[in-house]
């Protein structure tokens, strides 16, 4: 196989291809009836053609003959009052009629046949086109219900598409739901124990203020139950050093 011949090849497979995408089965069942519809038609131009073809070859025979014998007549009249001569051309224009008669019957003949076979070839065709009519419609119903089908079958694929994805995310957002209630709970143990303080790194100023504040009360009263403990003048005892 030369190259040319592979790309030609190759081509046509592109175009049977893509001609095969573009048809539609109940087009082309409309187109093809529509064909046989064209060639029943012009069978039956064929058959009226014919038909008066030999209808006219008829009707010429039928004048001729009537011709031919009229002129037998005439001839028998003229030699009746010894017009022989007379009776001799009556009768050569009969055998004339006659020639043009006997030549016409070829193709009367002829004719009949050739109407007889397109009568039958008629009829074999409008049989072959009431079937095909019937199929045709029984098959584009087919057609009908299996486009309808696929197309049920996409929008489903399309719906359960969109189911999963719809599933996805809603499992991603209870996941990050869960995530966020769980990080919730800790934060409020964190608090509610305490520990949450000591994880910033201390208290503020004013926090400090106020516990020392407490600690000063705390050692004054301590101070004052001591001294109700020893009671005035006693002697107070010098406090060791404390670290340098």
């Amino acid at each position: 196989m030369t190259l040319f011949q592979r790309a030609h090849d190759i081509v046509a497979a592109k175009a049977n291809k893509a001609l095969d995408a573009a048809e539609k089965p109940d087009e082309m069942l409309d187109l093809s009836y529509d064909q046989m519809l064209d060639q029943l038609t012009k069978v039956r131009q064929a058959l009226v053609t014919v038909a008066a073809s030999r209808k006219q070859i008829e009707l010429q025979e039928q004048q001729l003959q009537h011709s031919a014998d009229h002129l037998q007549d005439q001839a028998k009249s003229a030699l009746a009052v010894g017009k022989e001569d007379l009776a001799r051309e009556a009768l050569q224009r009969k055998a004339a009629a006659q020639s043009q008669i006997d030549g016409m019957e070829a193709q009367h003949q002829q004719l009949n046949e050739e109407q007889q076979k397109l009568e039958q070839t008629l009829a074999a065709l409008q049989q072959r086109v009431n079937q095909f009519r019937t199929q045709k419609e029984t098959l584009k119903a087919q057609y009908t219900a299996a486009s309808a089908e696929s197309s049920v079958n996409e929008s489903v694929a399309g719906i359960s598409s969109t189911l999963g994805d719809s599933g996805e995310a809603l499992a991603r957002a209870q996941d990050k739901i869960a995530t966020m209630q769980a990080r919730a709970g800790a934060l409020d143990e964190l608090l509610q124990s305490g520990v949450l303080e000591d994880v910033g790194g201390g208290t503020d100023d004013i926090q400090q203020e106020l516990d020392e504040v407490g600690s000063s009360a705390e050692v004054d009263r301590e101070l004052a139950a001591l001294k109700a403990q020893v009671g005035p003048g006693a002697a107070t005892p010098e406090l060791p050093a404390g670290p340098g």
